[in-house]
C-alpha cells in the first residue's frame, strides 16, 4: 500500500528531480526505483493488453559525467517494468521533448541539471505529446518511490540502445526560419557551454549559412556551463567585440534557454526577446490570444511595452512549467522567463534555445533592424530585491501592521511599478522584490515592508 500523500518525500522540484549525481535523491538505486515508477505509473491506467506492450520511453542526456550511469540505471529500472527504452545520446533537452511527439514515444526523458555545475545532475519527463509531466503526475510517482510494497528489478545495469535523431529535430528546427538566405554570411557568435548543444548547434547555423565564430563546444564532462553559456554571457560578450560580430547567442547547458549579446556585448534578456518575438507574432497574426506569458520575475517594463500594442501579460509562477501551463491554458502561442526560457508553441510546447536563437534572427531578417535596435524598445525599470529572515512563514495577511505596510507601497507604484512580496521555498526568507522609476525610491520603500517584517516575524 502506498504512503499517505502527507508522508511520501517530494522528489520533483519547478524543473525535475534535482541533486547532486551519486547523492540521494541521484544515487544509484533512487534513479533505479524512480525509472520503474515512471513506468508503473504511465501504465497504472492502461488495459491489460495495452500494458503487456510496455511504454516506449527516449532519454537524452548532456555532456555531464554522470549523465552515462544515471541512464543506465534509469533505463534498468524502466524496462524491469516492461518499457521499452532508447537512448538519443547527448541531444539538448527540446530535442528529446520534440522526438518523443515526432517520432511515437509514450515520454521522454532527460537527464540534465541545466545551468547547474557538472556535480549536479538531474532527471526531467515529457509527456507523449512533448509537455513537461504535470505536477500531479509527478506526484504519483513520488508516491509510488514511496510504496515500499515493491521493488525494482536486481542487477548489472547494461547498455542502453542508442538512435540517431538528431538530425532530424535540426530539419524541425530548419522550417522554423525559411527566411536564413537574406541573412547569409551573417556574422553570429555562439556559446554552447560546453553542454548539450555543443555538437547540434553549430551544425544547425552553418547548415543556414551563419558565418560562425564558436566558444564553449569542447566539453569534457566537467566543463559544462564553467565560465560559459547562458548564466556567464561575458565570455560571449568579449567575443562579439573582438570578432567583430553583428550578435552573439549564449545556451545554457542543456539548451533550452537563451541569452543574446548585442554587437558592442551588452546582454539582451529574456524580456526583451518576448517583447520582439510578440511584436513580429502580432504583425505577422500568429499571436494568439493577443497575449503572452511571463513569470512574476519579468520586469514591469514589458509590460508597460506591451500595452500600447494591445498585447496582455498573463504572469504566472517562476518555472517554464508554469508557463507552459498557463499558455496551454489560454491557447497561447508565446511565453517565457527572464531567463531565457522562451516558448513558442506553434513549434514546442518546452522552452527551446535554437528555436529562440531563430525566432530573434528571423524578426532580424524581417524587420532589417539590429538586435541593439530591437532591444532598444523595452525601457527596464529599476529594480530593488531585499531578503529577511523569518522565524515562521505566517500569512501575511494576517499581521495586520505587515499587511497595512505593503497595501501603502501597492498603493505607491500603481501603474508606474510592481511589489513582488513572497516566501523563499527553500530556507526562511521572505523576498521583497519591487519595481519602478527611481531606484533610491523603491529601495526605501522596500526596506519599510524589510523593517515591519523584522519587528514582527524575524
Amino acid at each position: 500500500m502506498a504512503n499517505s500523500e502527507a508522508t511520501v518525500p517530494k522528489l520533483f522540484g519547478t524543473d525535475g528531480v534535482r541533486g547532486v549525481a551519486g547523492r540521494y535523491p541521484l544515487d544509484p538505486p533512487t534513479v533505479r526505483r524512480l525509472g520503474a515508477a515512471l513506468v508503473r505509473a504511465m501504465t497504472s491506467g492502461r488495459e491489460r493488453s495495452d500494458a503487456a506492450k510496455g511504454p516506449r520511453l527516449l532519454v537524452g542526456r548532456d555532456t555531464r559525467e554522470s549523465g552515462a550511469w544515471i541512464e543506465r540505471e534509469l533505463a534498468h529500472g524502466a524496462r524491469g517494468e516492461g518499457a521499452a527504452v532508447t537512448s538519443a545520446g547527448v541531444v539538448p533537452t527540446p530535442a528529446v521533448a520534440y522526438l518523443t511527439r515526432a517520432h511515437g514515444y509514450d515520454a521522454g526523458v532527460v537527464i540534465s541539471a541545466s545551468h547547474n555545475p557538472y556535480e549536479d545532475n538531474g532527471i526531467k519527463v515529457f509527456s507523449g505529446k512533448g509537455e513537461k509531466f504535470t505536477e500531479g503526475v509527478e506526484r504519483e510517482v513520488e508516491a509510488i518511490v514511496a510504496d515500499s510494497s515493491w521493488h525494482a528489478k536486481g542487477g548489472d545495469a547494461g547498455s542502453v540502445p542508442h538512435v540517431d535523431l538528431v538530425g532530424a529535430y535540426l530539419d524541425h528546427l530548419r522550417a522554423v526560419f525559411p527566411e536564413a538566405p537574406r541573412l547569409a554570411g551573417f556574422a553570429l557568435a555562439i556559446d554552447c557551454a560546453n553542454g548539450a548543444t555543443a555538437a547540434a548547434a553549430p551544425e544547425l547555423f552553418r547548415s543556414l549559412g551563419f558565418a560562425l565564430t564558436i566558444i564553449g563546444n569542447q566539453p569534457d564532462g566537467r566543463n559544462i556551463n564553467l565560465n560559459c553559456g547562458s548564466t556567464h554571457p561575458e565570455a560571449l560578450g568579449r567575443t562579439v567585440v573582438e570578432h567583430g560580430c553583428r550578435m552573439g547567442v549564449a545556451f545554457d547547458g542543456d539548451g533550452d534557454r537563451a541569452i543574446f549579446v548585442d554587437d558592442r556585448g551588452r546582454i539582451v534578456d529574456g524580456d526583451a526577446v518576448l517583447l520582439m518575438c510578440a511584436r513580429q507574432l502580432q504583425r505577422e497574426g500568429r499571436l494568439k490570444g493577443n497575449a503572452i506569458v511571463a513569470t512574476v520575475m519579468s520586469n514591469i517594463g514589458l509590460e508597460l511595452a506591451l500595452k500600447p500594442l494591445g498585447i496582455d501579460l498573463v504572469r504566472c509562477s517562476v518555472g517554464d512549467k508554469y508557463v507552459m501551463e498557463e499558455m496551454l491554458n489560454g491557447g497561447l502561442s508565446l511565453g517565457g522567463e527572464q531567463s531565457g526560457h522562451i516558448i513558442f508553441s506553434d513549434y514546442l510546447f518546452t522552452g527551446d534555445g535554437l528555436c529562440t536563437a531563430l525566432n530573434v534572427l528571423r524578426t532580424i531578417a524581417l524587420t532589417g533592424r539590429a538586435l541593439s535596435d530591437l532591444a532598444s524598445d523595452l525601457t527596464t525599470y529599476p529594480q530593488v530585491l531585499l531578503n529577511v529572515r523569518v522565524r515562521e512563514k505566517a500569512d501575511l495577511k494576517t499581521v495586520p501592521p505587515i499587511a497595512s505596510v505593503i497595501s501603502r507601497v501597492e498603493s505607491r507604484v500603481a501603474g508606474q511599478g510592481r511589489l513582488l512580496v513572497r516566501y523563499s521555498g527553500t530556507e526562511p526568507l521572505l523576498r521583497v522584490m519591487l519595481e519602478g522609476k527611481q531606484q533610491d525610491e523603491i529601495r526605501a520603500w522596500a526596506q519599510e515592508i524589510v523593517d515591519v517584517v523584522k519587528e514582527y516575524l524575524g
